[in-house]
């Protein structure tokens, strides 16, 4: 009864059938019929022309869009609860090849507006200091709150005012999409977003994230980046055609609505000890260290997350059976 991280969960039996159709001789690298399809594919999704780079991780794709809009000298707003700040060991640092992360506060992590507009105000146009060129969003954020469509072309239009590119870390996009009931695009491009790292793994793929470029001409230097950071598989097509199977008949969106239904279930059980309200999969409650060694007497995993407080993760495989026993455990404290 684990409910530690999505990260954990078991491959979905459709990416598995893919990877066994994709399990047949073909080009090498992203030469195969699978990685050419992306972009076709993305752009259907997406409402418009981009380019879609398959990457082993979330890291990668995180790192390779900030190094695509951001140069060595300049700096990459974003909150300092990001994953990007505080889970990647430095990762954008070193893609970009010295990128300054400069940090902003806001509730749930979430940035606003306002915060990019207040920060760069604060910094001088000059050769003393950092100049930031990009900003970074996190949707959904890692306290599991989601981003509207309104929200994100507010930072869309404070980042264009700047001339700054607009990054949005999308480990948990469909959760996200899923949430707020909004298009792909509405959520990225229509609302300004340059680069988008739309996440898999965590919604039942096995090893593949894609890199969305809505700005097709940044694919063009990721592709080198891609390739002198070790990332290019020989291989390739198992990746894209995770990709692939994942988009097909929406199983991005079953899945996360499957994982987002979970965590309300925990929300309604959990009632006033919810630190955060429950806007995807993940969900934040109080709970002493006595109740916390209880639940984990009675079976169930997951994660301390601050003093008094845990974090449960719901995954597309939970369904209302294997939730309710946490569920009547929580209302029973």
């Amino acid at each position: 009864m684990r409910f530690f991280s999505d990260n954990a969960a078991p491959v979905c039996p459709e990416i598995l059938s893919a990877l066994a159709d994709a399990n047949r001789l073909d080009t090498a690298y992203d030469g195969d019929r699978w990685s050419q399809a992306l972009d076709a594919r993305m752009s259907q999704v997406f409402e418009t022309e981009v380019r879609a780079l398959w990457v082993p991780s979330g890291t990668a794709a995180n790192a390779l869009a900030l190094a695509a809009l951001c140069p060595p000298h300049g700096g990459v707003l974003c909150h300092r609860n990001a994953h990007i700040q505080n889970d990647e060991c430095g990762a954008p640092e070193f893609y970009t090849h010295g990128a300054k992360l400069m940090l902003l506060d806001g509730a749930g992590a979430k940035i606003t507006a306002r915060a990019i507009t207040e920060a760069c105000a604060l910094i001088r146009d000059d050769v003393h200091q950092v100049q930031p060129h990009a900003v970074s969003v996190t949707n959904a954020t890692e306290y599991g709150l989601t981003y509207t469509p309104d929200e994100v072309a507010a930072i869309g239009a404070a980042a264009r005012e700047r001339g700054l590119g607009l990054h949005m870390d999308g480990a948990r996009f469909a959760n996200a999409v899923v949430h707020s009931g909004a298009s792909p695009a509405d959520l990225t491009w229509r609302a300004g977003v340059d680069a988008l790292s739309f996440g898999f793994v965590k919604n039942g793929g096995m090893n593949a994230e894609a890199l969305v470029f809505f700005r097709p001409e940044l694919a063009e230097a990721t592709l080198y980046r891609r390739k002198r950071a070790g990332l290019l598989l020989s291989k390739g097509r198992y990746l894209a055609a995770q990709i692939l199977a994942m988009l097909d008949d929406d199983l991005w969106l079953r899945n996360a609505r499957a994982a987002n239904g979970g965590a309300q279930l925990l929300a309604e059980a959990a009632g006033e000890r919810l630190v955060y309200p429950v806007e995807a999969n993940e969900v934040f409650l109080k709970a002493s260290a006595a109740e916390a060694a209880h639940l984990r007497g009675l079976g169930f995993d997951f994660y301390d997350w601050a003093p008094g407080e845990v974090r449960l993760v719901l995954s597309w495989d939970q369904g209302e059976e294997a939730v309710r026993p946490l569920a009547d455990a929580i209302g029973a404290l």
